[in-house]
C-alpha cells in the first residue's frame, strides 16, 4: 500500500520505519544532553542512542541503570519514548485529531492501520479511540494503585513521579524501573507484584482483544483472533506458572526470607513477566538452567498481536500449534472455535517464525564472537540477551551493561526489528523494486521429513 498523490510513490512500510528511526534519534539526541544525567555530564551518544532504542521499541535493556545515571528530565525523556513506542506513535498523530474533532485524512488512517496492525481500514477511527481512551485509562488506574503502595515510601512528589513511571513501563510491557535493581526489594510485596502483573497482562492482550470484550455485550460474540489470543495467553501463564513451581520448587532459593505464599506470587510474576515486560524480583542468574531456557521460550512467543508486547506473539503460536496438531491427525483445514484459517494466515506465521529464528541465530552467532562469556555460562548467556532483545523484554542475565560498541550496534538492531516488526522491515528492504512477474512455474513436490 502506497501513499496517494505522490510522483515517486513511498510505501508505508518505509514510512513507519523511517518514523520510528527519526524518533529513536531525536530521543538519543536529548538524552546525550548534560541536562540528562544525574551528575550533568553528558552520556556518550552511542548510549544514550541505546537507552532512546530500548525506550522506543519498549524493551529496557540498557547499558546505565536508569535509577542512578538519568536526572528527572533524563527519566521522563524515557517516559515519553516508552509511551510512544508502546501505542505506536501513529496514534499521537492521530491524538490531535480526535481531540479537536477534526478529519482523520486518508493518509493518516492508512499509516495508522499499518503502525498499529489493523485487518480493515474501517477500524481505524472506531479503534483509535479505544487505543487513546482505554490506554490512558488503564495507565492511571494502575498509577494510582501504585500511589498508594509508594506514597507512604517516597511521599506525594516522588511517590507520584515513581507511580506514573512504573505504570506506564508495565502497560507498555518496558523494562525500565526506577530503583536501580527492578523488584527485587518487593519481593515480600504481593500488592505491588499483582497490580504491575495485572497492568503487563493488560498491555500484552491487544488494543483489539480489549475492544472485543467491551463490546461482547453489544456484539454477543468475540472475533477468531480474540478467542485464540485470550486462549493461548491463559495457557501460557497457568502453564508457565506451574512449569517454573516445579523448576525452581517454588523459589526455594528465596527462603527463608519470603514467605511461602509470596514465593508463588512470585513464581506467578515469573511466568508474567517475559510476555516482554522486563521487570524481575530476583537475578535471573539465580534461576535453573530449565528455568533460563522456559523464560527464553516465553520471551520468544510474547504477547498478543497489536499490542504493546513484542515476540512472535501469542496468535502466531497458537496458530502454528493448532497447524501442526491437525497435520499430525491428517486433517487438511485447522479449525478453531467452529472456524477456519486461511492458508495465507498460515503461510505468514510460518514466515514469521522462520524469519524470527534465522535472525535469532545470526545475531547469537555474530555475539558469541565478538562478546567476553563468563566463566559460570554457557551458550544461554547470550542467547537469553539476544532474544529480550528482539522480543523487547528487556531481562538481561548481565551481557547488556559490558557489550562492546558491535554488540550494542546488535541488540538496538534487533530492539528495532523486534518492535518496528520484521515484515515492516523486510518490506521496507526488498521491495523498493518491486515488478510483477506475469508467469508462474509447475508445481512439484519433494520429500519433507
Amino acid at each position: 500500500m502506497e501513499l496517494p498523490g505522490f510522483k515517486h510513490r513511498i510505501p508505508l512500510p518505509r514510512i513507519l520505519t523511517f518514523g520510528f528511526f527519526i524518533l529513536i534519534i531525536l530521543g538519543g539526541l536529548l538524552l546525550s544532553l548534560p541536562m540528562a544525567t544525574r551528575n550533568g555530564h553528558a552520556t556518550s551518544f552511542i548510549d544514550a542512542l541505546f537507552t532512546a532504542t530500548s525506550a522506543i521499541c519498549i524493551t529496557g535493556l540498557t547499558t546505565v541503570n536508569t535509577a542512578a545515571h538519568w536526572s528527572v528530565f533524563g527519566q521522563s525523556i524515557i517516559m515519553l519514548l516508552v509511551e510512544i513506542g508502546g501505542l505506536g506513535f501513529m496514534s499521537f498523530t492521530v491524538l490531535p485529531f480526535i481531540l479537536f474533532r477534526r478529519h482523520v485524512d486518508l493518509t493518516t488512517r492508512l499509516l495508522v492501520k499499518e503502525s498499529l496492525n489493523f485487518e480493515n481500514l474501517s477500524d481505524v477511527s472506531s479503534v483509535m479511540k479505544y487505543v487513546i481512551g482505554l490506554s490512558a485509562l488503564i495507565q492511571s488506574i494502575g498509577a494510582g494503585l501504585l500511589f498508594i503502595d509508594f506514597y507512604p515510601r517516597y511521599g506525594l512528589g516522588r511517590g507520584l513521579f515513581i507511580s506514573v513511571f512504573q505504570s506506564i513501563m508495565a502497560f507498555c510491557n518496558a523494562g525500565f524501573d526506577l530503583f536501580g535493581n527492578s523488584l527485587e526489594s518487593y519481593q515480600n510485596d504481593p500488592y505491588l507484584l499483582l497490580v504491575i502483573s495485572a497492568l503487563i497482562i493488560a498491555g500484552g492482550l491487544g488494543f483489539l482483544v480489549w475492544r472485543d470484550l467491551l463490546l461482547l455485550r453489544k456484539r454477543k460474540r468475540l472475533s477468531l483472533h480474540t478467542k485464540l489470543a485470550l486462549s493461548t495467553s491463559a495457557i501460557l501463564l497457568v502453564g508457565g506458572t506451574l512449569i517454573f513451581s516445579l523448576t525452581e520448587n517454588n523459589l526455594a532459593v528465596l527462603t527463608p526470607n519470603v514467605s511461602p505464599f509470596n514465593r508463588l506470587i512470585n513464581t506467578f510474576f515469573l511466568a508474567v513477566t517475559p510476555r516482554t515486560a522486563g521487570l524481575t524480583t530476583l537475578p535471573y542468574h539465580q534461576l535453573s538452567i530449565a528455568g533460563i531456557v522456559l523464560t527464553i521460550v516465553l520471551m520468544f512467543i510474547g504477547g498478543t498481536s497489536g499490542s504493546t508486547a513484542g515476540g512472535i506473539k501469542t496468535t502466531t503460536f497458537g496458530l502454528l500449534t493448532l497447524q501442526s496438531w491437525a497435520v499430525l491427525r491428517g486433517h487438511h483445514d485447522v479449525e478453531f472455535s467452529k472456524r477456519r484459517f486461511s492458508d495465507q494466515n498460515i503461510l505468514r506465521a510460518l514466515m514469521l517464525v522462520f524469519a524470527s529464528i534465522a535472525l535469532v541465530v545470526t545475531a547469537i552467532m555474530i555475539l558469541t564472537a565478538t562478546e567476553a562469556t563468563p566463566a559460570r555460562y554457557g551458550l544461554e548467556y547470550v542467547t537469553f540477551e539476544v532474544v529480550s532483545a528482539f522480543s523487547t523484554t528487556g531481562m538481561s542475565l548481565g551481557l547488556t551493561p559490558h557489550l562492546s560498541v558491535i554488540g550494542k550496534l546488535i541488540i538496538m538492531l534487533l530492539m528495532f526489528l523486534g518492535r518496528v516488526g520484521i515484515y515492516t522491515v523486510m518490506f521496507t528492504a526488498l521491495n523498493t523494486n518491486r515488478t510483477k512477474k506475469g508467469y508462474r512455474y509447475p508445481t512439484e513436490n519433494i520429500l519433507i521429513g
